[in-house]
């Protein structure tokens, strides 16, 4: 049986993950390896909407911040281990699914982009000069753990492996859903919605069932930075530049795979984070006048990013066989 040069490749950065960083000891690496691993959550996360339903949102942050203070808010006030919030805020995400998604979805193309850049200005805006959610300072997590509840660990390996057993979760779910009914409806979409209209495809339910899945598993990816981090204020859970990391990242390695938000995380992540170590806190311009470059280039010669030059690299290689 043949084996697809996607698959190996696909194999082969799933084994790199899982075996890196605890072959390295140094606590950088690792520390970026679980960072890695989180954003790959967050991006895969707006891929079923932004990549499969091609509804291009700027405004995820509202579902990242929603799950991130709904964790730390569990925790400041009723005491729990701040992971008892994250199915709070899941349980959010779907609300805010509803009452963004119905009407935002009769827009289109960019339209639909501004309206989602609004709504997170605007959710930011309230969270700034809220005081029951901290204003402007943000929520602090515990100090030092109380339980083994509270995820608290030394190390950045214990985070690693809970990031990596999500991002599995969410893969599995998505690549369930690329080959049901539902992977081909959003597809339609992403390809024009006139055209899946006229074929039958309820196209505002399918919309709403993407930003259902997606505003889920990125409030859980918001969840999980807060736990990992231990803070969160309005900038770090709603800023615009959260959102704009899950397009990039998605489209870098090709919006729309199954493992194109993955490898954008696993080369975006590292750049930025060295960046920053290289040249301290004028290290983020630099990750992202990086950022733009790289992009600039991938919307030049590949709009389809890394997976469609891996797919024209592999069919130049049958040719030639």
């Amino acid at each position: 049986m043949r084996i697809a040069p996607g698959s190996l490749a696909a194999a082969a950065i799933l084994l790199l993950l899982a075996v890196a960083p605890v072959a390295t000891g140094n606590p950088f690496y690792q520390h970026i390896a679980a960072l890695v691993v989180l954003a790959a959550i967050s991006a895969s996360a707006w891929n079923v909407i932004g990549g499969y339903a091609g509804q291009v949102s700027f405004g995820h942050a509202v579902y990242f911040g929603t799950g991130a203070y709904a964790s730390l808010l569990t925790f400041d006030k009723l005491g729990l281990p701040p992971i008892a919030g994250a199915p709070l805020g899941v349980l959010a995400s779907f609300v805010l699914s509803v009452v963004i998604g119905l009407p935002s979805f009769r827009l289109r193309g960019h339209y639909f982009s501004m309206a989602t850049i609004a709504v997170a200005a605007l959710a930011q805006v309230l969270v700034t000069n809220w005081g029951f959610v901290g204003g402007a300072i943000g929520l602090m997590g515990p100090a030092s753990p109380r339980s083994i509840a509270d995820l608290l660990f030394r190390s950045a390996l214990p985070y690693y492996a809970i990031f990596l057993g999500v991002l599995a979760v969410l893969l599995a779910c998505t690549w369930l859903m690329q080959r049901g009914r539902t992977g081909f409806y959003l597809r339609a979409l992403g390809s024009g919605e006139q055209a899946a209209a006229s074929l039958g495809v309820p196209v505002r339910r399918y919309k709403l069932y993407a930003l259902l899945l997606s505003g889920a598993f990125t409030s859980l990816a918001g969840s999980l930075y807060a736990v990992f981090v231990g803070f969160i204020d309005p900038d770090s859970g709603f800023g615009i530049l959260i959102s704009v990391n899950m397009v990039v990242m998605s489209a870098l390695g090709g919006a729309g795979t199954l493992f194109g938000p993955l490898v954008g995380a696993i080369i975006l992540v590292p750049l930025e984070e060295i960046t920053n170590a290289w040249f301290g806190g004028s290290g983020t311009g630099t990750a992202y006048v990086a950022y733009g470059i790289v992009i600039m280039i991938i919307a030049r010669f590949a709009p389809g990013g890394l997976a469609q030059l891996w797919q024209l690299f592999a069919w130049r290689r049958r040719r030639a066989a």
